[in-house]
């Protein structure tokens, strides 16, 4: 028995319209940073910071071989040739009318014997190529803890959306009980009015909350160049205070690894090479240069000169008009300048860590404060309503427990995630943040 035509056709278009929505499920997961890890992937990716430090540093490693570039040989030739006309009087009674051919070839071999500027520039690379490093790692730390803040700033402004509608009903059935009540002569005026201005406030918050979800999810978008999705949530958590409990080994590891210092050091032993590259300018240098030569082609009498030779150069600056002095002074004061500016960030890398383990050490108990306090809430606003409901508690009341509720909530959702970016926050003040870090904090999303 054949099957019918259309039962066929109806066949085709259903499995049509399956591959087309997998395709568009598949489509959309693609374009959406939907845990934390994929954004910071996204981000990483696509980062002009991080692509600017990638450039930086690829330029840097190329002082090294510019800088022995004057330690190597250079080997040059030229080659030249032409033809002339002459006409020459003076030489008796006659002219002389002629044209000939002349050319000229050579080679140039200059190796340098001595020369102590291009010995401290070699040294100088090592230490801008280091710079550049320390640039790129503390660039890759920035953008881990830009990701994370912007990534729970976006769950935080879903979570106050979500707290926000959530009120908007609660509100709404009390404000329908009341204006029920009213038309039945057993409440009053003022608190129906009373629950449609809190109604029309929450309304407006949901405005507020809606918007801010969009701000939260476009400043996400920026760093990973992607449009986020549905994004993970934290299901369970486990807080998790600093591990030492002491400020102390966390000031300690930001002073010896916080890349942003040691980049400062870095470019400190740069501006202190440079001082004595100045001075060495007063230094004698020697140079070898050997050459090869042939010419050929003169007027009178047609001549062929080939030449080799070497020779020893030895220059030696005696006056400059003040510029050596000016450019060491130049030099002494920059490096004076790069020293104050590791002083100011030890300074401010003592006080980003030690507010950094605050801010963790503190999240913790915020947390659990958070937690019970939306407990307490929902208990103060059910047994609210159950007096409402039988009389002993006023509207006033329960819109005040209501309120609170929300609050409570609001207050969870800001401790919570403040936790999570709390830790995130600490390792990159310590300049130990790497992407084992954001692989963990993604485990605790769903």
């Amino acid at each position: 028995m054949q099957p019918h035509a259309s039962s066929v056709f109806g066949s085709s278009r259903l499995k049509l319209f399956v591959v087309a929505v997998l395709l568009m499920m598949l489509a959309a997961r693609g374009a959406s940073a939907d845990d934390l890890q994929t954004a910071y992937q996204q981000a990483l990716a696509s980062s002009p910071a991080i692509a600017r430090a990638k450039a930086q540093l690829d330029a840097d490693f190329q002082t090294r071989p510019l800088a022995r570039a004057a330690l190597l040989p250079h080997l040059g030739a030229n080659l030249s040739g032409g033809i002339n006309s002459a006409r020459v009087t003076g030489f008796g009674s006659g002219t002389i009318s002629t044209g000939y051919h002349s050319d000229v070839m050579s080679a140039t071999l200059t190796q340098s014997i001595f020369d102590g500027q291009a010995r401290v520039s070699l040294t100088q690379a090592g230490s801008r190529i280091r710079a550049g490093e320390e640039a790129l790692a503390s660039a890759e730390q920035t953008l881990m803890l830009d990701v994370t803040q912007a990534y729970f700033a976006a769950l935080e402004a879903q979570a106050n959306e979500r707290v926000a509608r959530e009120q908007v009903k609660l509100l709404q059935t009390m404000a329908d009980q009341t204006k029920a009540s009213l038309r039945v002569g057993a409440g009053d005026i003022i608190s129906q009015q009373e629950a449609q201005a809190q109604l029309d406030t929450a309304k407006t918050d949901v405005i507020v909350a809606d918007n801010q979800v969009e701000v939260s999810k476009a400043q996400l978008q920026r760093l990973t160049h992607h449009r986020p999705g549905a994004l993970r949530d934290v299901e369970v958590l486990r807080v998790i205070g600093p591990r030492p409990d002491s400020a102390a080994p966390w000031i300690e590891s930001a002073l010896k690894n916080q890349p942003l210092l040691e980049q400062a050091r870095a470019s400190l032993e740069t501006s202190k090479e440079q001082v004595e590259f100045e001075r060495r300018a007063r230094w004698p240098t020697l140079t070898l240069n050997g050459f090869v030569g042939h010419s050929a082609g003169t007027l009178i009498p047609p001549l062929v000169i080939n030449q080799t030779g070497a020779v020893l150069n030895l220059s030696i600056p005696f006056l400059e008009g003040g510029a050596i002095r000016a450019k060491v002074r130049q030099a002494e004061a920059l490096s004076r300048a790069s020293e104050d500016k590791v002083l100011i960030l030890k300074d401010q890398i003592r006080l980003d860590t030690r507010a950094a383990f605050l801010t963790l050490q503190n999240s913790v108990a915020r947390f659990e404060a958070a937690k019970n306090s939306v407990a307490s809430a929902r208990i103060s606003m059910e047994g609210t309503r159950k007096g409402y409901e039988i009389g002993s508690r006023s509207i006033v009341d329960l819109l005040t427990a209501t309120t609170g509720y929300a609050a409570a909530r609001r207050n969870y959702y800001l401790a919570l995630y403040t936790h999570l970016v709390a830790r995130i926050q600490l390792k990159a003040a310590a300049g130990v943040l790497t992407s084992k870090d954001i692989e963990s904090i993604n485990t605790l999303l769903r």
